[in-house]
């Protein structure tokens, strides 16, 4: 389980590694493009219900933490609809990956 810590004013986010992997590519993209967007998630599940969203823009910190040392295998099916779906809503969420 990696986590994704974000201007550093929020608890970091927990996210399973293949998972992590996947956004890097996706936040890595859109980042390079200056393109800002927002990302839902829900929170840990000893946190009470809701929806977190975030503003990411490429002037905030953003830090990506993986527990294995070795880069998981990338589906490029999935960095596809990933993209798609951030592209067609301006929304990343996800609990919907």
């Amino acid at each position: 389980m990696g986590t994704l810590e974000y201007n550093s004013s929020r608890p970091a986010i927990d996210i399973e590694d293949v998972t992590l992997a996947h956004l890097k590519i996706v936040i890595g993209t859109k980042l390079r493009r200056n393109e800002s967007f927002m990302m839902t998630w829900l929170p840990k599940p000893e946190v009470p219900s809701g929806r977190l969203t975030i503003w990411v823009h490429p002037s905030i910190p953003l830090v990506l933490e993986f527990d294995q040392p070795t880069v998981a295998t990338i589906d490029a099916k999935r960095v596809t609809h990933m993209m798609e779906q951030l592209n067609s809503r301006g929304e990343l969420v996800l609990d919907q990956l």
